[in-house]
């Protein structure tokens, strides 16, 4: 983000086998980046059933800015860290910096668009959120998530109002009069620290974490709420079921929900939360922070646009699906049940008001489940905004899906 391999001047030149090991790293890491973000895209583009979830628009732009991190950004920044030298001149140097803040800002509003939309899907309006969320809405959050921060990066670095006031020590810091080499600084006064760290940061991570937790929340309320439903119909049709078997199966559902959570806000806290620590801490400390505190800092922050496929995208079954029928020879074996094959039959019933989708093997099976419907109404009197079909949720990653593979099969 704000590159601040500012003090590399204070830095020794690494040794060969030094320099082999942390080009290795630094070649993994962009690789990483360059064949997870690519494969997320084509990965959509590719699959008509992920181009339905609208979620998935953000995860596309999501990949793409990161996909730019790791192409524009990363492999300069590598260069100079193994060379110990800037080679490609002080505009190319603005150029880059600028591209720099402008595209990991991206990339952290991205992530905090894909926690509101799943807020915004689970805990507002769950059943009509295809219908909320239209398309002009998710253009203009994902025109937001790249004009916001050009007022962050290529405005304030080209007209160098974070050097005011800093200048003669950009200066002194950009010559290394003992290797005669030049380094690409980037430092920030106090003003342009602040201002761009709560914007790129601070305000996305307050957004993320009470997002999350409503979300957390509410996955909760609906795992009770679906265990009261099985409860209401077992007991309707006088055949109870143990009670340790839904207190097993909600225990299942809330833990893997609050994994995923705990995953995704803790790779973004550790990879990026450093950085801006100290992004805002060093003005106030005279600029003290070693050059190689930065450096770690933030490439830090550069792995998590290799992670993120993993986080949005690999923890999710479509992702996965389409991603083995991409990478394998064998792609019929991947594929998604069609309604020609041999299927589990899928049918739809009205529980209070709501649609629910029910499966059932045979004749008998489909029956019952249609009868239970009245008794169900009778024993169970639910708010209208509170009943929820087990389908509406994947707690894969916690991405609204919509109803069942087999309800769409049925449309």
């Amino acid at each position: 983000m704000d590159k601040l391999d500012a003090n590399v001047s204070s830095k020794e030149g690494f040794g060969s086998v030094e320099k082999v090991v942390l080009l290795t790293f630094l070649s993994a890491v962009i690789l990483m980046a360059i064949l997870g973000n690519l494969l997320v895209m084509v990965a959509v583009c590719w699959d008509r059933q992920l181009r339905k979830i609208k979620t998935n628009y953000f995860i596309v732009s999501l990949a793409f800015a990161d996909l730019l991190v790791s192409v524009l950004v990363m492999p300069f920044g590598a260069i100079e860290l193994v060379q110990d030298i800037w080679i490609y001149g002080e505009m190319f140097c603005l150029v880059r910096t600028s591209l720099d803040v402008l595209l990991t800002t991206a990339s952290i509003f991205h992530l905090c668009c894909i926690s509101l939309d799943r807020y915004y899907a689970i805990c507002c309006q769950p059943l009509v959120y295809r219908n909320k969320m239209t398309p002009l809405r998710i253009a203009l959050m994902l025109g937001g998530c790249w004009v916001i921060p050009t007022f962050i990066s290529f405005l304030p670095i080209m007209q160098g109002w974070n050097n005011i006031g800093i200048i003669d020590l950009i200066e002194k810091r950009k010559f290394n009069q003992n290797s005669n080499s030049t380094y690409c600084i980037f430092m920030v006064n106090k003003p342009y620290a602040i201002t761009c760290s709560v914007v790129a940061f601070y305000i996305p991570f307050l957004l993320m974490v009470l997002a999350y937790y409503r979300i957390y929340v509410t996955a909760k309320e609906h795992a009770h709420q679906i265990q009261m439903l099985q409860r209401a119909g077992a007991s309707s049709e006088g055949r109870p079921q143990p009670a340790d078997q839904h207190s097993t199966h909600r225990m299942r559902t809330e833990t893997k929900a609050a994994k995923t959570l705990c995953i995704i806000m803790g790779c973004f806290c550790l990879c990026w939360a450093p950085f801006f620590v100290t992004n805002i801490v060093d003005p106030f400390i005279d600029y003290t922070v070693p050059g190689q505190v930065w450096t770690a800092f933030l490439w830090l922050g550069y792995i998590n646009s290799g992670l993120n496929p993993f986080l949005y995208a690999f923890l999710n079954k479509s992702f996965r699906r389409a991603f083995l029928i991409i990478l394998c020879c064998d792609g019929e074996r991947y594929r998604r049940p069609s309604i020609l094959g041999q299927t589990v039959p899928c049918s739809t019933t009205t529980i209070n008001g709501s649609t629910h989708v029910l499966s059932s093997g045979t004749e008998t099976g489909r029956k019952k489940l249609w009868n239970k419907e009245e008794k169900i109404d009778q024993t169970i009197q639910m708010p209208k905004r509170k009943k929820i079909i087990k389908a509406s949720l994947s707690y894969e990653g916690l991405i609204p899906l919509g109803i069942k593979s087999c309800f769409r099969d049925r449309k």
